[in-house]
């Protein structure tokens, strides 16, 4: 049995770090102040859609991505006067994430209440459909 579960980690991780609704998020992308980053996996993207202008980071890459250190460093993360807002499906791995990212030293962060799924409920979200198959 594990010590610690998932639930556990997401709640000590949303008790660090700042949620926003997708309404603000959506807000500041659009007036420039913020830059939304879907961590999502790929097939999840080719799945269900992504938000317009939204930065694709995977989960498993985005500490790497993030770092300036790395050798797989991105520039799009280095503009610290931008705030970075994370989503995934639901908001438990974007939940983690700005943890991670958190702990790493970086201030300039946040991750969306209830991810991708919320995001598609709320209008003004430009969201590009998977093309069929």
């Amino acid at each position: 049995m594990a010590k610690k579960t998932v639930k556990m980690l997401v709640e000590d991780a949303l008790g660090e770090v700042e949620t926003w609704s997708p309404e603000e998020a959506l807000k500041a992308q659009a007036d420039g102040s913020a830059i939304l980053v879907d961590i999502r996996d790929v097939r999840e993207l080719e799945r269900e859609g992504k938000l317009e202008d939204a930065v694709h980071a995977p989960r498993g890459m985005l500490e790497f991505w993030f770092d300036p250190e790395s050798p797989y460093y991105r520039e799009v993360f280095a503009d610290e006067g931008k705030k970075y807002v994370f989503f995934c499906a639901a908001g438990w791995r974007s939940a983690l994430a700005a943890k991670s990212l958190k702990e790493m030293g970086f201030e300039n962060i946040a991750h969306i209440n209830g991810g991708f799924g919320r995001i598609r409920e709320t209008d003004g979200a430009n969201i590009i459909r998977p093309e069929p198959k």
